[in-house]
C-alpha cells in the first residue's frame, strides 16, 4: 500500500489514538445455538503472544477455543479479515476502524485493547551516532514500521506537522513496512534510518542488548509488568544440581570412611 500526502491528511481527520478489537457481523467459524460461540478464528501477531492467546492460556475463555488461521503484522489487515469473515475478530488502531466503518464494512468495535503510558508505548528510535535530531532531519529518510496507513504512520505525520514541515516535505519521508521482529536488526544494519519499536521488542533493544542483569536487575525489570509469577531467578541457574540419591548411594558404598574408592567402582 502506498499513501500520498492527501490520503494521509484525510486519514488524520479520522484520527483516534487508541486501538479497538472488532468483530464481523457473522462468524462462520463459530458454532451457534443454545451453547453460544465455542470457537473463534483469529490471526496471531508474528513473534508475540496476543492478549486473546494469553487469556486462553490462563483459562479465562472457559470452553471457548481459539482457532489460529495465520499471523499478521498489520492492524488494518486484521480487521479487514474480520470484516470479510475470514476470521471472527481482529484488532487495529481507532483510525483504521473508523475508515473501515465509513466504508460500510459490517464491523463493530467491542473493546479497547491497547493504549500508552510511561512503560507501554511505541517509540521512534535511531542509532546512537545518528545525525537525526529533529522533524526536519527526517526529510528523505526511511522510517521502518509494522504497516502503513495505521498508528505509526499517523504519529509520524503528526510529528512532522508539529515540526512545521510543508506537505511537500512531509511527502518526501519514506515510511516502509518492516516486520516488527526484524525492525531492530534492520536499523542496526542501516537499511532504515528510523525504527518504530514497542513492547518487548523495544525492551529487548533498549534494556537487554549487550547487558547482563544481575538478580536485582531482573526483578526490577520484571516488576514493570506487575506481580512476578512464573520465572526462574538467574541465581537458580548457577546452583549445583541436586545429587541423584542413587548415585550418592553408589558413591558411599565404593568410598566408605577410611577406604579409598577404586577405579572399578567409581561413578560419574
Amino acid at each position: 500500500m502506498v499513501t500520498t500526502a492527501s490520503t494521509r491528511r484525510q486519514f488524520l481527520s479520522l484520527l483516534g489514538l487508541s486501538a479497538v478489537a472488532v468483530g464481523c457481523g457473522t462468524t462462520a467459524g463459530a458454532s451457534s445455538g443454545k451453547g453460544g460461540t465455542k470457537t473463534l478464528r483469529y490471526q496471531g501477531w508474528a513473534g508475540q503472544v496476543t492478549l486473546p492467546e494469553l487469556a486462553e492460556g490462563l483459562g479465562y475463555l472457559g470452553d471457548v477455543k481459539l482457532e489460529w488461521v495465520g499471523n499478521t503484522i498489520s492492524g488494518p489487515q486484521d480487521i479487514q479479515s474480520a470484516a470479510t469473515g475470514q476470521i471472527d475478530f481482529g484488532g487495529a488502531f481507532n483510525g483504521a476502524v473508523v475508515k473501515l466503518a465509513a466504508n460500510k464494512a459490517p464491523i463493530k468495535a467491542v473493546i479497547s485493547y491497547y493504549g500508552a503510558d510511561k512503560y507501554a508505548y511505541n517509540g521512534f528510535y535511531v542509532l546512537k551516532d545518528s545525525p537525526l535530531h529533529s522533524a526536519r532531519d527526517l526529510i528523505g529518510k526511511k522510517i521502518g514500521m509494522n504497516t502503513l496507513g495505521a498508528h505509526s504512520e499517523v504519529m509520524l505525520d503528526i510529528h512532522l506537522q508539529r515540526g512545521s514541515l510543508s506537505q511537500s516535505d512531509i511527502g518526501k519521508t519514506e515510511p516502509l513496512v518492516v516486520p516488527p521482529v526484524n525492525t531492530e536488526q534492520t536499523l542496526r544494519q542501516k537499511q532504515i534510518d528510523v525504527a518504530v519499536l514497542g513492547g518487548l521488542l523495544r525492551d529487548k533493544a533498549l534494556v537487554f542488548r549487550d547487558q547482563h542483569l544481575d538478580d536485582a536487575g531482573q526483578l526490577r525489570f520484571a516488576s514493570l509488568f506487575g506481580e512476578l509469577t512464573t520465572a526462574t531467578p538467574h541465581r537458580a541457574l548457577r546452583r549445583r544440581p541436586t545429587p541423584d540419591p542413587a548415585r550418592r548411594r553408589r558413591r558411599t558404598s565404593c568410598a566408605s570412611p577410611g577406604r579409598r574408592a577404586t577405579s572399578s567402582c567409581s561413578t560419574t
